[in-house]
């Protein structure tokens, strides 16, 4: 079953808070409602990734050095957290469809997060950290899906790629402000003292959040109040094949996709100090900032699935990097940058794919079950990859990436061979 844009019908105004669909639709130059709503919920993102990366540009090795942690159970606390909030966005998501408005659920989220970050400072072994940290998470879960979800139901789909590519811009923007602001703040403060003034630069994110972000109401069917979480997943997938072997081939890629705290660990053993990691992870966001736009726009104009073969590649080429490079601290700043250029690629195409394939008032529970499948994946490779490296040795974990990554090209391959070509520019629901 097709849908064209007279389904943006399905909207409607209920306040002075929401904007219509048709005020969301982009001219030329990227101005409109929609664009407009797109960019403040970037600033948002923006200030709270300020906070977010003034944490995480030190708390890898906070635990690691300071709580006494290993890496195996650095990956623990990393896989346990992100699957907490992946499986936080499969329900938030489902219920912003359920409810027809996302903003609400937005708020919650981003208002959790910003009260729990400073409490790291109060932590005294890595269990009151993963305490932390799983807090943080369930707040990120809890807006994630519905943010994303107003992100597409802003413009249209012609228009998703460029749209999520100057969201995640911005919000990259203050991925790289907060580890340089820590970096300045480490000469003056230790990282207790970081994780407590992560609070400022989040409660400004959540003051623009309910100011200027507005909702888009997406039209209830008459049951809608009668259908369950499960009900809605069972809509998004039955019949639906492209979009469920799209979800296998995201698992494939997952399972093997380690986070960014192991590139920070190598650039440690590559021989940066305490007090530059931050910067190391900087680099890592500037070049995960700086791909995010193009690559949007890239996926627009050439297939989003042919620009996710190439962020897959590279994830390739910067698990390669961190075997061959070694003997000089430049090594590092360079598998930073390769690997944010990964990160740029693969977190922008990814979400903007999926309304290809999902009608538009099923997305928050296709981006939340998207989520339940990163999530899991990503609580896999992490264990996985710190289990390896620490019991057998960084090339076995390497290895097994690498792995994981070239079948999920393959797999993205066949994909588009089979049903890209079927699918024009539209939101399809089978």
């Amino acid at each position: 079953m097709a849908f064209s844009d007279d389904d943006n019908e399905d909207h409607k105004i209920e306040s002075n808070d929401s904007i219509k669909p048709e005020a969301a639709g982009v001219a030329p130059g990227g101005t409109g409602a929609g664009m407009r709503n797109v960019t403040a919920l970037g600033l948002v993102s923006f200030f709270t990734d300020f906070s977010t990366e003034m944490v995480l540009g030190v708390l890898p090795f906070f635990i690691v050095s300071s709580l006494g942690a290993s890496r195996a159970l650095l990956g623990v606390i990393e896989g346990s957290a992100e699957l907490t909030s992946y499986a936080f966005r499969m329900v938030s998501g489902s219920l912003s469809d359920k409810v027809g408005k996302r903003k609400v659920f937005v708020i919650a989220g981003y208002g959790l997060s910003t009260v729990t970050k400073p409490f790291f400072a109060a932590s005294s072994s890595w269990i009151d950290a993963f305490v932390v940290r799983f807090v943080d998470r369930m707040g990120k879960g809890i807006r994630t899906a519905p943010r994303d979800a107003l992100i597409a139901d802003s413009v249209s789909e012609s228009q998703v790629g460029r749209a999520f590519g100057i969201h995640r811009t911005i919000d990259q923007l203050g991925a790289i402000v907060g580890p340089i602001a820590a970096f300045g703040l480490l000469q003056i403060v230790d990282i207790r003292g970081i994780f407590l003034l992560s609070l400022i630069p989040g409660a400004i994110a959540v003051l623009i959040l309910v100011i200027f972000v507005k909702d888009v109401v997406v039209k209830k069917k008459s049951s809608a109040t009668r259908i369950s979480i499960f009900s809605n997943i069972n809509r998004v997938i039955k019949g639906n094949r492209p979009f469920v072997f799209l979800l296998t081939i995201t698992s494939i890629f997952g399972i093997g996709a380690f986070n960014f705290p192991f590139i920070l660990l190598r650039a440690s053993d590559l021989g940066i100090s305490e007090s530059l990691i931050p910067l190391i992870y900087a680099t890592l966001n500037v070049a995960h900032t700086a791909i995010g736009l193009p690559s949007g726009i890239l996926a627009d104009k050439v297939g989003k699935e042919k620009v996710l073969i190439i962020g897959y590649s590279v994830f390739a080429i910067s698990t390669i990097l961190m075997l061959m490079l070694s003997g000089s601290t430049l090594y590092a700043y360079i598998l930073a940058a390769v690997f944010g250029l990964y990160l740029g690629i693969s977190e922008t195409v990814q979400r903007a794919v999926i309304p290809r394939y999902v009608a538009s008032e099923l997305r928050g529970t296709a981006y939340g079950l998207y989520s339940v499948v990163i999530g899991t994946t990503f609580f896999v490779a992490n264990v996985v990859f710190g289990f390896l490296w620490d019991n057998f040795s960084l090339t076995t974990a390497v290895s097994y990436s690498m792995i994981t990554a070239i079948a999920a090209v393959a797999g993205m391959f066949m994909f588009i061979k089979s049903y890209s070509h079927n699918h024009p520019a539209r939101s399809i629901l089978t």
